[in-house]
């Protein structure tokens, strides 16, 4: 009994370590915007790590399918499961660290391709920790099932094909899009939000200066409140989270005005991402009018989509000779569209029909 249940702890744990590393691996820039987050100043407040964050984000995800290789084809059993062990402990923590502290409202364990709470998140690294630790105690159960020679051939091998899948999707696109902004999806339906969808439940506190202190008023008091006092804050709890769509933070701004609604009715229309045009590569960005000429003569209409400021803007239009407008929408929205800064995004009347890489831009079919 003993080793059966050895045995199906191997298999589950290395078969689940296997499957959340390539999803993150299939988009590790993704991953890596999870990092950052976590080193953020909310969170750990660790900024000097921010900048290697795609670099600890590939390392991390190769670990993880490496380890799970190992585990199942039992190389080096003990190291393999202290290296386990020591992983899933810190996953455990941060798990519930955002938990506890409502900090990161999704670890990213499984990429967009699972979005989980928190608290799943959480439960899911405790069941993981309950099975490593099994391994643990019956380490001298976990034996290698082939050679040594095809051992190491093999862990070899798993790392060098997760380096290569990490250099591809990188330099060009995820090879299976998780996101709502996927090819063939369109936006206007992204944003709906079905009849009879339950809203969220929000309790607001009022607090207010009575006196020279600081009270707190819930909305059924504001009756109370006594004559003189003065408004300080507004603090809201969400009670129950109502239905949330999966585009739902998505605006095309310019002179303070969305012109979403318009925009997204045009039948041709080329829209080039670039979140952050100071961290945008040079090489996309040269391409970028060239690119929209082209288009333009086959009538499409062409704009830009930044989250920089109107001085950034500029500065870039002038450098480049850039013709067309810019739109503003925020960064993190921009970064789930697409992953390469910048990138290029063929819409038709909303639906979006083709995204590429500034790599891969002889690849766009106008």
């Amino acid at each position: 009994m003993k080793n059966i249940i050895t045995q199906f702890s191997r298999i589950f744990v290395g078969i689940l370590f296997i499957i959340s590393g390539l999803i993150k691996l299939n988009d590790p820039v993704g991953f890596s915007y999870k990092l950052a987050e976590y080193f953020s100043e909310p969170v750990f407040n660790m900024p000097i790590f921010v900048p290697y964050a795609l670099a600890i984000a590939l390392f991390i995800v190769i670990l993880e399918v490496f380890l799970g290789v190992m585990l199942l084809i039992g190389f080096k059993s003990k190291l393999t499961i202290w290296l386990l062990l020591l992983l899933i402990i810190k996953f455990t923590f941060l798990t519930f660290y955002s938990a506890y502290f409502d900090v990161v409202k999704d670890c990213g364990c499984f990429g967009d391709a699972l979005h989980l709470t928190p608290w799943q998140s959480f439960t899911k690294d405790v069941v993981l920790l309950f099975f490593i630790l099994i391994l643990f105690v019956n380490m001298k159960l976990v034996k290698p099932i082939f050679s040594d020679k095809v051992q190491n051939s093999l862990a070899l091998l798993s790392v060098a094909l997760c380096a290569f899948m990490g250099y591809w999707v990188i330099n060009h696109l995820p090879l299976k899009d998780f996101r709502p902004y996927k090819v063939g999806n369109n936006i206007q339906k992204g944003m709906e939000i079905p009849e009879g969808a339950p809203k969220s439940v929000v309790e607001m506190t009022f607090i207010y200066k009575v006196n020279g202190v600081d009270k707190e008023f819930t909305e059924k008091d504001l009756s109370n409140i006594p004559a003189g006092a003065t408004f300080v804050d507004r603090k809201d709890k969400v009670i129950s989270e109502g239905y949330v769509p999966p585009i739902h933070d998505f605006v095309m701004e310019k002179d303070g005005s969305d012109y979403k609604e318009e925009l997204l009715q045009e039948p041709k229309l080329l829209m080039i991402v670039a979140y952050d045009l100071a961290l945008a590569n040079a090489d996309g960005l040269a391409k970028m009018e060239q690119i929209s000429k082209a288009a333009s003569a086959k009538g499409y209409k062409t704009i830009a989509m930044t989250g920089s400021t109107p001085d950034e803007i500029a500065k870039i239009k002038k450098q480049y000779g850039i013709t067309f407008g810019f739109y503003f929408c925020d960064a993190t929205s921009l970064k789930t569209i697409e992953r390469a800064n910048p990138s290029f995004v063929i819409l038709e009347k909303g639906t979006i029909k083709q995204k590429v890489h500034y790599n891969d831009t002889d690849d766009l079919v106008f």
